[in-house]
């Protein structure tokens, strides 16, 4: 019964790949009424992690600044600020 049903699905596995359509017969058109956009957001937009929309934003890093105060040897203060 076990070579009966495994030769019954090696028949249907062949016979399977022989209709399998995985290229199309005709590339498709580019038209100019279509517009691209990125993952189906928007200009100005992307996808998130989730799947969500996000705006696309500009990460700006000001520069640290950085005073000390020194009280004597050995011994300085100092602090940052962003």
């Amino acid at each position: 019964m076990k070579t009966l049903f495994a030769a019954a699905l090696f028949a249907a596995t062949v016979v399977g790949f022989g209709s399998a359509g995985a290229m199309p017969l005709a590339p498709a058109s580019h038209s100019s009424e279509v517009i691209h956009v990125a993952g189906g957001c928007g200009p100005g937009f992307h996808r998130g992690p989730r799947g969500g929309c996000r705006a696309n934003r500009v990460v700006v890093v000001r520069p640290a600044v950085r005073r000390c105060r020194v009280w004597g040897p050995g011994r300085a203060v100092c602090r940052t600020w962003y």
